[in-house]
């Protein structure tokens, strides 16, 4: 076994005090499983898009009871030399419902475990008793997700902090801690009276006869979403009984994530055709995410992208806005936003109406840390979206929401109704009104970064000269942007403006026909993935001439810059 591997695996031994990892790390030395080994040691979490995110199980590669303490006195000290008034201000910590019984380890049992390392530096601790939603906690101290640099000056941190301190395994020292304080009532009331100021049409809501159904997919999300139900003055929403209830197994579906298709909402379809019901509302399991379906005229199930509903949500918002304002010369400090990958319609949205549209780089770090920075100048933002079904409908929650989406995509439906409007109908009209934006998005697996890099390298020396590709097949380039390397053609000193990152690979296409494609590696899974969008004009209303040639282009991306073939890459399995 290599030195390194054996060095690991030995402070392991002396430091894990979970009985279940600890014995699993000893049969595998025993066993001498290096391929195993391999997998639970080979590096340690990295930030990614979001946080620091690896399943459950032993070593320092996993989530487990050791790698969440080392994590925390890791952000510990980070907190006190960015803080001095560290001790007066504290910090948050909640858990969903998840577990791992194979190893031990629940969100609920990292939380106890973080809250144990503050509060033995005399740190106040603001654990919620129970499960809640990702967006009730909020992030660093400007309520966003961490950016550069502090998720390298955390893991620079956490690497300085591996051994566990004295009092770090005993949980039970929070217990009877002056400084545990449980902030979840509070914070729900507060949640709750704000989201009531984006509910604009309340009587419309008592009165509805549009009929939802909501699931929670053995998340988080279930209490919440009727509480905002509530807080609208809707009835409540039908909820799929088999999962509504939090379930770390999640037994009814394969993969609980509502963006992966309608194997989620089987169940959610069945009951809707059951009570009647014309909408359905998914939350996935952290409920910061939200799908929606809605049965057509033909009996048909559509199932909304993530780009359709942001087209939904910021044509509502923005309507919405505009009649309670009326003084248009507020547009000029009007914002929406949303990532480089996720559809343009905000952008024609904007042109049209007067308000300022920017977009940022993927994830919602990025979009949240961008709506504070306007905020603080005076701004106001309406709305940010991403395409992985995220939606940040209220700015006072600075990330994706799920819970106020799911409300507000009630009372959007609602307030169509009352028009004899469904929501296919009026997404047809903003395409008609804005200019037809059809996307189409997909990945090829690579297991290998030699080949992801031979890949983007290809690309940027595509004739040999050191020059990118003019064309794609038939289709003419009309402008490049490398988000790697920082070059951006479409300005006039040839930067870009967004911030680069060698880390990860990722370059913009811009064709003459309007189209758009980018690809770029994935933080988190071996995946290359290209998300592409065709923008017409206003007044183009052929969508299925349009949806030919996006699949045209798309072919042309795959074929020539993705070689599958040459590069050996798989497909995304349908």
């Amino acid at each position: 076994m290599d030195t390194r591997l054996d060095q690991e695996t030995a402070l392991w031994l002396r430091w894990d005090k979970n009985p279940l990892t600890f014995e699993s790390v000893k049969q595998l030395i025993a066993e001498g499983n290096k391929e195993e080994l391999q997998k639970c040691f080979g590096a340690r979490m990295e930030f990614g898009t979001a946080g620091l995110r690896a399943a459950m199980g032993p070593g320092i590669s996993h989530m487990n009871d050791l790698t969440i303490i080392q994590t925390t006195q890791g952000f510990c000290r980070y907190l006190e030399k960015q803080f001095s008034d560290l001790k007066q201000r504290g910090v948050v910590i909640s858990f969903d419902a998840r577990a791992h019984p194979a190893s031990g380890g629940s969100s609920k049992r990292f939380a106890r475990l973080a809250a144990t390392t503050f509060i033995s530096q005399g740190i106040p601790v603001y654990l919620f008793s129970d499960i809640t939603p990702t967006p009730f906690v909020v992030y660093w101290d400007n309520g966003a997700q961490i950016i550069s640099p502090h998720d390298k000056g955390i893991s620079e941190a956490i690497e300085e902090n591996l051994e566990p301190w004295p009092q770090a395994w005993d949980d039970s020292i929070i217990n009877s801690s002056p400084l545990l304080h449980d902030p979840k009532a509070s914070i729900s009331k507060d949640y709750f009276e704000d989201l009531k100021k984006y509910c604009f049409h309340r009587s419309v809501n008592r009165e509805t006869k549009v009929k939802f159904v909501h699931t929670s997919v053995h998340g988080v999300g279930h209490d919440f979403v009727q509480s905002a139900f509530k807080a609208f003055d809707f009835a409540p929403p039908e909820a799929v009984p088999e999962q509504k209830d939090p379930d770390p197994e999640f037994p009814t579906v394969k993969y609980p994530n509502p963006e992966e298709g309608k194997g989620v909402l089987t169940l959610s379809f069945a009951l809707a055709d059951k009570t009647k019901a014309k909408i359905v509302l998914a939350n996935d399991p952290d409920a910061d995410r939200l799908a929606v379906a809605e049965k057509q005229d033909s009996g048909e199930w559509r199932v909304f992208s993530g780009n359709e509903l942001g087209a939904l949500l910021g044509w509502w918002l923005f309507t919405s806005w505009k009649e309670k304002n009326q003084d248009h010369s507020a547009l000029k400090d009007t914002y929406m936003l949303s990532s480089t990958v996720s559809s343009k319609i905000l952008r024609a949205i904007a042109l049209k109406e007067g308000f300022h549209f920017e977009e940022t780089l993927t994830g919602f770090k990025w979009m949240g840390n961008r709506a504070k920075q306007l905020i603080d100048q005076g701004k106001n933002v309406l709305f940010a979206f991403e395409e992985a079904i995220g939606y940040m409908c209220c700015p006072f929650v600075l990330d994706k929401d799920g819970v106020s989406a799911a409300v507000i995509t009630a009372e959007l439906a609602s307030f169509l109704a009352t028009k004899n409007l469904s929501l296919s109908q009026q997404l047809k009209a903003i395409y008609i009104e804005y200019g037809y934006h059809i996307t189409k998005a997909s990945y090829f697996i690579c297991h290998d970064q030699g080949t992801v890099k031979k890949l983007f390298e290809n690309l940027r020396n595509y004739d040999g000269k050191n020059n990118y590709p003019k064309t794609c097949g038939k289709f003419e380039i009309s402008g490049i942007r490398d988000l790697t390397t920082g070059y951006d053609d479409s300005q006039p000193d040839k930067k870009a403006v967004l911030p680069t990152s060698k880390r990860s690979q990722m370059i913009t296409f811009t064709f003459a026909n309007g189209g758009v494609a980018t690809i770029r590696t994935s933080g988190t899974e071996p995946k290359i993935k290209y998300y592409s969008e065709l923008c017409a004009p206003p007044g183009n209303s052929d969508p299925e001439q349009l949806k030919r040639e996006l699949n045209e282009l798309v072919s042309a991306i795959e074929e020539h810059f993705f070689q599958p073939q040459k590069y050996n890459l798989q497909p995304k399995g349908e």
